[in-house]
């Protein structure tokens, strides 16, 4: 979501974006043909309203980024680039952060942009009252357990403090060395004074600084479309090179895809994989794809029956066993991805595959699988329902759950079947009140280039993103260790510790690292993807 791709998915983290069979097409937009038009994106209906702490999902974060820029972004290639920021600097022990924040800039409606502005934002979204879904990213800042706590009306953390207009000092409650980095994330870019008048119309019609803002009153109309203009005042590092984009709000990829072949649709960030053997002929070519900071899973939440406790975690390495990754990759995505043997992503600085103890739980093997379960069976014996893989069917993901469900089903002698939900937003809904029936479809795309952001959301006793509702205090432990390394290399093997227990656990079953592959019509140019597999909105222009 993200995952920010914590663009929760989805990836995302993160979260990312997935399609069902349907091909139902929105309404309005214009398309690829136009070539005075706006140009064209596929996109979903938003989670929420596009509060930067409260969107943590795909479709609101596509929009949501382009809007809202903060402290810094990243480039190519996942380093940190100032935006907002004059400079970032922390003292010895990595516990007070100064920010000096650029003067004379202003959000769209002409309000300034200053340190207070970070203050309130930030305050605002780690509230418990304000009940944001983002919350989670100020949790290393003082005074956080407070404001955050359930039932809580206090709205002020005291690690906050507006030195001046275009200073920030922020004491955090303990040593954090990824927090500079933390802050090209969304839910820390900055809103304007007016926005806490009414954030509910402010969700509706965002004002923010950054390449685009919305098309005045009415922009976003729900289900079918969301309209954005260039914002000519924008002088950060990446400026929109087109005038406009509108997204189409599509119930499917599939839809998406058709729109796209036929000339009704510009841009097409994921390429659905019932398509991919045809993609290169349907558009004769025009196509990008990048590995990304990225990965797919799928949870199993541990207040279901017969999933916690010695049995459970058995019955976990049996699911991640009888699976063919390599098979799923070959078969469904044609090659395109690759089988993941941990829960964050070759693309991140400090990762090491060779630095995991546990890797032999995502090798298949169809012999061990069906001792593992048979031992848990000799434990608890199952309840006999079918193992289901809950999805969503706006995306791309029916094909993959249906292989999966396949694989367990012959491997393991059990049976096992995709649950298909309509919108992301139901099956997120029912996630985050943690009444979910069944395993459901995961993933995360990168909020900000770090492996702490692969595994303190989703993982953490109380991460925003934790959906399996994991607890291990060792765990907990490692994540903090490495908060308190003096070194990125110190932090990094504390991670990748904290990485190695997940794989002995299994909350989430890894499946693998995404490839992204997207397509465009005839009518644009200059497409291309950023680190986090997003399309580079910004740079694309007219054929």
């Amino acid at each position: 979501m993200n995952p920010s791709f914590s663009r929760r998915g989805l990836l995302g983290a993160f979260a990312l974006t997935s399609a069902s069979a349907l091909v139902l097409t929105a309404c309005g937009g214009g398309g690829g043909e136009d070539s005075d038009g706006p140009i064209t994106a596929f996109g979903t209906e938003p989670e929420n309203p596009l509060v930067p702490t409260n969107t943590t999902e795909q479709g609101g974060g596509r929009v949501v980024t382009l809007i809202f820029v903060g402290l810094i972004s990243y480039d190519d290639n996942s380093e940190a680039v100032n935006e907002l920021a004059e400079s970032i600097e922390a003292n010895d022990d990595n516990t007070v952060w100064t920010i000096k924040i650029k003067s004379g800039k202003k959000f769209t409606n002409g309000e300034d942009i200053t340190a207070q502005s970070f203050v309130d934002s930030w305050n605002y979204g780690a509230a418990a009252k304000n009940a944001q879904q983002g919350s989670y990213f100020f949790e290393t800042i003082k005074g956080y357990d407070k404001v955050s706590a359930e039932g809580s009306e206090e709205d002020e953390m005291e690690g906050l403090v507006a030195v001046d207009d275009t200073t920030l000092e922020v004491t955090l409650s303990g040593p954090d060395s990824t927090f500079g980095n933390r802050l090209g994330y969304s839910s820390y870019a900055p809103m304007p004074p007016s926005a806490f008048d009414d954030m509910e119309a402010f969700g509706e019609n965002p004002v923010g600084w950054g390449p685009y803002k919305m098309d005045g009153e009415g922009a976003w109309v729900h289900d079918q479309e969301m309209r954005l203009v260039k914002n000519e005042d924008y002088d950060g590092s990446t400026p929109a090179a087109n005038d406009a984009v509108t997204f189409k709000l599509y119930q499917s990829l599939e839809a998406g895809y058709t729109d796209l072949v036929g000339g009704n649709l510009d841009l097409l960030d994921t390429i659905p994989p019932s398509n991919i053997e045809v993609s290169e002929d349907d558009l004769s070519g025009r196509l990008t794809d990048r590995e990304y900071a990225g990965n797919y899973t799928f949870g199993i939440p541990y207040y279901l029956e017969g999933w916690s406790g010695e049995a459970g975690k058995l019955r976990r390495q049996a699911i991640s066993k009888a699976i063919d990754r390599d098979e799923l990759i070959e078969v469904i995505f044609k090659g395109e991805n690759t089988p993941a043997v941990d829960f964050t992503s070759p693309v991140v600085a400090g990762y090491d595959a060779d630095a995991l103890k546990n890797t032999a739980n995502v090798e298949f093997d169809a012999d061990e699988a069906k001792k593992l379960w048979d031992q848990a069976e000799g434990i608890e014996p199952y309840n006999g329902n079918t193992f289901e893989i809950a999805y969503n069917a706006d995306g791309g993901h029916k094909e993959w759950v249906d292989a999966v469900c396949n694989m367990i089903k012959n491997n393991l002698d059990i049976e096992a079947a995709g649950k298909s939900y309509p919108t992301f937003k139901e099956l997120r809904t029912e996630a985050n009140d943690g009444k979910l029936t069944s395993a459901f479809r995961s993933g995360w795309m990168a909020d900000y280039p770090s492996l702490y952001n692969f595994l303190s959301a989703q993982y953490a006793t109380d991460g925003s993103s934790n959906d399996a509702h994991y607890e291990n205090k060792a765990f907990d432990d490692k994540l903090k260790e490495g908060l308190a390394a003096s070194s990125d290399d110190e932090a990094n093997k504390a991670f990748l510790e904290a990485d190695d227990m997940l794989l002995e656990d299994l909350p989430a079953i890894p499946l693998y690292y995404p490839n992204r592959t997207s397509g465009y019509s005839e009518a644009v140019d200059n497409v291309a993807l950023t680190w986090n597999g997003e399309i580079d909105y910004t740079k694309v222009t007219r054929a």
